[in-house]
C-alpha cells in the first residue's frame, strides 16, 4: 500500500509566509525558513510553498526561498506561483527545488508539463488546480490567484494534463480555504476519480478527524494543511500518530 503523507503548505507574500481566508484576507505568519525548521523537525513528508504576490508574479522570490529553506529541511520541497515557463521551472528545480507547481501557465500551455516531465520526470510536475461551487452543481475552474474563471471540467483538465506528463495534482477548494471547516470531501474524490496519478487534497484543514474521513472516503495520496498547523497545536508529528490508528500508513522516519 503506498504510504500516505501530510504537506505543510506555506504562501509567501514579500518574503514572509502568510495565511489567506477564501484567497482573500490574510494573516502573516511567520519566516519561510524558520516555519520550515520547524516542519522537518516534526517530520513533514514534504513542503509546498506557492508564491501569491499578485503584484510580482515571478520565481525571484521562490528561488531565494529555496536556498535558505534547503539548509534546514530535509525534505522534499514543491514550489510554485509565477511560473511561466520552461526556463523558469528548470531554474527552480536546478536551484533545489524538487518539483514545480504549476497553475495558471497549465490552461495555456500543455507543453510546459511535457518538456518538465520529459526533461526531469513526471514526479517533478504538479498542476495546481483551484476550485469553486458553482451554484448549479459542481466546480468552476480558477487561475491567478483566483481571479480569472477558466472554461473546461476539473475531469477535463486533469485528464489532458495528465496526458501532456503531470505527475501528481494539487486540488484546493477556495470555498473551504483558511475556514478550518474540513475539506471538500466530493471535490477530492471527483479528483482522485478522475486522475490516475496521486493526489493532495488541500483547503479547510482544521483538525484531526477531517483528515482522517479526508483520507478514508477519498483515498487521496495527500492532505496539504495550513491553517491546522499555523494557528493550533497540531503537528505532522501528532496528526500522524493519530491517523495511524485508523489503519493509515504513513512513512516511518
Amino acid at each position: 500500500m503506498l504510504k500516505k503523507r501530510i504537506i505543510p503548505v506555506q504562501l509567501l507574500l514579500n518574503g514572509r509566509l502568510v495565511k489567506t481566508v477564501r484567497f482573500g484576507e490574510f494573516r502573516d505568519v511567520g519566516d519561510p525558513v524558520k516555519s520550515s525548521s520547524v516542519y522537518s523537525a516534526q517530520r513533514a513528508d514534504e513542503l509546498v510553498f506557492l508564491n501569491i504576490d499578485r503584484e510580482r508574479p515571478s520565481v525571484e522570490p521562490l528561488a531565494a526561498v529555496i536556498a535558505g529553506v534547503s539548509k534546514v529541511a530535509f525534505m522534499p520541497i514543491a514550489v510554485g506561483g509565477g511560473i511561466r515557463s520552461f526556463d523558469d521551472a528548470a531554474f527552480l528545480i536546478k536551484n533545489g527545488a524538487d518539483k514545480v507547481v504549476l497553475n495558471s501557465i497549465a490552461y495555456r500551455d500543455k507543453d510546459i508539463i511535457t518538456r518538465i516531465s520529459e526533461r526531469f520526470g513526471a514526479q517533478a510536475v504538479v498542476v495546481s488546480i483551484d476550485t469553486r461551487r458553482s451554484t448549479g452543481g459542481g466546480y468552476v475552474l480558477k487561475s491567478a490567484c483566483g481571479t480569472v474563471t477558466e472554461d473546461i471540467t476539473l475531469a477535463g483538465h486533469i485528464k489532458a494534463c495528465e496526458a501532456a506528463g503531470a505527475g501528481e495534482f494539487f486540488v484546493q477548494s477556495i470555498d473551504q480555504d483558511g475556514t478550518m471547516a474540513g475539506f471538500d470531501i466530493p471535490l477530492i474524490k471527483e479528483a482522485c476519480r478522475s486522475a490516475t496519478v496521486p493526489v493532495i487534497g488541500c483547503g479547510g484543514s482544521g483538525d484531526y478527524n477531517q483528515l482522517r474521513d479526508a483520507f478514508l472516503e477519498t483515498g487521496v495520496s495527500a492532505l496539504a494543511c495550513g491553517s491546522l498547523f499555523n494557528f493550533s497545536d497540531s503537528n505532522p508529528i501528532r496528526a500522524k500518530a493519530f491517523l495511524s490508528n485508523y489503519g493509515l500508513p504513513f512513512k516511518v522516519v
